[in-house]
């Protein structure tokens, strides 16, 4: 674990420059606004260790999957988001030296993330080989009210002597994954211009043909004046820019503005995609830096304003959670339902940028409560249009009459994963989709989703699921073989108990589903359903898997089991493990993990989290009790849903435990991995620990619960919502909760199993006295 950030309730900071932490503060100090993002790469030549990355969301390359064997129905691809054109470098030379972090004597380094303004700052003192010193302050962000523009202020100045100094900003699109299977690049040129202080290169993906133009202008000022200069075109393979010199003088000032832009052909026709690139560099650099930068404070502003969590008393706790809905918001806004979620966001490269199950498990419920309804929304409908290629995957696979199987990994719909393990048997990511449709209606009260998108991908996932299993004639029930439950410590098992669980309700939800639309939408029900060629005969068929499951459980201990067999494992908790042997993903063979009951994370507490109204406290702690100390929690994902759980059982010790875990994961790189990209949608994770673990908010009947309770090192802690047309302010203290309404909506709360009349524009007050 690291522990070099500095405590800070708005602002992450670095104070010192570590090259070997350098990859992880890329990732850490990584900029985006849903449609473009980069890692914290120096604008200046930097030879020393590092990812570069900027990224163009929907833009993906198809790298063709590197195996040494094949089966049926085994992807032919992983899609990847691509490393884009680098449209931040500007080299810089004093006289004949270039300045490099990697070999200058750099002091006074600092690096700031200013997450209420949305912007990132640096600044250092560099010595050159020469002993000449400069003093260097950048400033940049990637705009959120315009979300095609990108900005620098990049300024320097000579300590103590006269020079030259040469700047040559560029645009760089000769660029490659570092992920990438086969050393390819993926782009070619399309085309290029370079016209004064403007400079554009137009650039199209192999085999998706996408293109993307990125230009931008530039502006120089000398002790804040804006000053004349005349630059020179620079014109390499895949690379434009400019190249001029002046004179300085000591202690003078020079500053560098570049204003820049990516258009994609996914938002503009591809021959008019240069012009319009034009026309947007043209317009950001009417309003200059300062401008732009007013605009991206005032967004932020509104950004905070409907989903800040203030925490008094814990200045580490607030930087953390702060941190992770920033980089929330900075992935993904909610305008465009073509657009999803990746692991790592725009902050790395593994996991391909792709969308996994997490969106619908993790980010659906954060999106629910901190942003329009539209915005959770387009999450669910990304899925209904992919539905096709879903029926698509379940059919290589041998599936038939239009059942789906939505991928593990996609850009499009269709499955990209390359482990076999996991692209054919972690089939559980179905039922997280349905399940996130239900969470969306239970929230929202929206059920018109149903019958507009939500039903047909019920049916078709519920079919699936009435394939997938099989009848044991030894058991006399419905098992369900070879699968892979969300801890991927464990694979090609039987019976997992999450899978089975979710399978039936699956099947449960989707009946449920069709009698909504079919009362409330007739005319739309019976066309949806020859549509569909649906028998009605299929109801009694998920009837009878449903009520013939086979769940494994052990009666002696009272505890779900993870699957058939998971107590015949040699039963060691993590406390008894050496701390050299982890991470065991680090330490450990496959083979041996594999072999040993140790849990990445834990696939019955997961479906008591999904399910939790259906199982009282002591059934919930027993198997609390006994899978917590076996979880390694070595997936992100994992920490969350402990947290929310113990809260959930009245244990603020490791609520609290689990909460830091999850809300620093990055910021301390808990598992040594964040030099790869941050972890996006375990991030909201870090929200639900809060909301739905020491909040205790849940959506019961229609109504809004609450079940709180205050963390021992916090003073208080609040929170804002929106919920069926009110925003909610909700703030949790020793002495009990407020709930303010700023809407005109009247709602009823339900707070510890007592309701109470939350009128439009009022607020209740609510004493732990008056609690039971």
């Amino acid at each position: 674990m690291k522990n070099y950030i500095k405590a800070d309730e708005w602002n992450i900071i670095e104070e010192g420059f570590d090259p070997h932490l350098n990859k992880i503060s890329e990732s850490i100090f990584s900029l985006g606004n849903g449609r473009m993002g980069q890692r914290a790469n120096f604008e200046e030549t930097y030879t020393g260790e590092t990812l570069p990355g900027n990224y163009v969301a929907g833009v993906y390359y198809p790298d063709k999957t590197r195996v040494g064997w094949w089966k049926n129905g085994y992807p032919e691809y992983f899609a990847k988001v691509l490393n884009a054109a680098n449209w931040i470098g500007i080299g810089v030379k004093i006289d004949d030296e270039i300045l490099d972090l990697a070999t200058a004597g750099v002091s006074d380094f600092k690096r700031v993330l200013n997450m209420h303004a949305g912007y990132l700052e640096r600044s250092f003192t560099a010595k050159l080989k020469s002993g000449k010193t400069l003093k260097v302050k950048s400033t940049r962000f990637c705009s959120i009210a315009d979300d095609e523009v990108g900005a620098i202020r990049y300024s320097i100045t000579p300590l103590g002597f006269d020079g030259k100094l040469t700047l040559t900003p560029f645009i760089d699109g000769d660029v490659k994954n570092q992920d990438s299977n086969y050393d390819e690049k993926f782009w070619d040129l399309v085309a290029d211009e370079i016209s004064g202080t403007e400079a554009y290169i137009k650039l199209r993906t192999k085999k998706t043909e996408f293109e993307v133009c990125t230009g931008s202008n530039i502006e120089l000022y000398k002790n804040a004046e804006k000053s004349d200069f005349n630059p020179e075109a620079v014109r390499k393979e895949k690379f434009v820019g400019q190249t001029f010199s002046v004179d300085v003088k000591a202690n003078e000032e020079i500053t560098l503005v570049k204003i820049a832009a990516n258009l994609s052909s996914e938002n503009y026709p591809k021959e008019s995609l240069l012009k319009e690139t034009k026309s947007v560099i043209s317009k950001a650099s009417a309003k200059g830096f300062d401008t732009l930068l007013k605009e991206q404070t005032e967004a932020w502003a509104t950004k905070w304003e409907e989903s800040d969590i203030i925490i008094e008393g814990d200045v580490s706790a607030q930087q953390a959670i702060r941190f992770n809905i920033f980089q929330l918001f900075q992935t993904y806004t909610g305008k465009d339902d073509r657009l999803n979620i990746g692991p790592k966001g725009f902050t790395g490269e593994k996991y391909g940028g792709s969308t996994y199950w997490d969106t619908e498990a993790y980010c659906v419920p954060f999106y629910l409560a901190t942003a329009p309804q539209e915005v959770s929304k387009n999450l669910l409908v990304y899925r209904h249009k992919q539905l096709g290629k879903a029926i698509e995957n379940a059919a290589k696979l041998g599936f038939k009459d239009g059942a789906a199987l939505y991928p593990m990994v996609t850009m499009n719909g269709e499955e990209c994963h390359n482990e076999w393990e996991i692209t054919f048997e972690e089939i559980h990511r179905n039922g997280a989709i349905a399940f996130a449709i239900f969470n969306y209606i239970r929230y929202t009260g929206d059920e018109s989703y149903l019958s507009d998108f939500g039903l047909e991908v019920l049916i078709s996932i519920a079919r699936f699921w009435k394939q997938r299993v099989n009848w044991s004639s030894d058991k006399q029930q419905y098992v369900m073989l070879g699968v892979t439950g969300p801890n991927e410590y464990e694979n090609n098992v039987n019976n997992n108990w999450y899978t089975n669980i979710l399978a039936t309700w699956c099947m449960k939800y989707a009946t449920e589903a069709a009698k909504i639309v079919e009362t409330q939408q007739p005319e739309k029900y019976n066309s949806l359903l020859k549509s569909l060629n649906f028998d009605q005969k299929e109801f009694a068929d998920w009837a009878d898997i449903i009520e013939k499951m086979y769940y494994p459980q052990d009666e002696k201990l009272g505890i779900f089991l993870q699957q058939d067999g998971y107590l015949d494992k040699e039963q060691i908790l993590v406390k008894d493990l050496p701390a050299s042997e982890r991470p065991i993903n680090q330490k450990w063979s496959w083979d041996r993990i594999l072999r040993s009951n140790f849990i990445k994370q834990a696939d019955v507490l997961q479906g008591l989290y999904f399910f939790e109204e259906d199982y009282d406290l002591e059934t919930l702690k027993r198997n609390f009790d006994f899978y917590e100390p076996r979880t390694v929690h070595e997936s992100s994902l994992s920490p969350c849903v402990h947290s929310i759980l113990a809260a959930k059982l009245s244990d603020e010790a490791r609520a609290y435990e689990f909460y830091l875990r999850t809300a620093r994961l990055d910021l301390d790189d808990y598992n040594n991995d964040t030099e790869d990209g941050l972890h996006i949608t375990s991030m909201a994770g870090t929200w639900m620990s809060v909301v739905e673990g020491f909040a205790g908010m849940r959506v019961r009947d229609g109504k809004l619960q609450f079940n709180p309770f205050l963390p021992g090192k916090w003073k208080s802690f609040s929170f804002t919502i929106g919920f069926r047309g009110a925003t909610l302010k909700i703030n949790i203290t020793e002495n009990g909760i407020s709930i303010k309404n700023h809407a005109a909506v009247d709602l009823e709360i339900g707070i510890r199993n007592q309701n109470y009349k939350l009128a439009g524009n009022a607020e209740i007050e609510v004493n732990n006295a008056e609690l039971v």
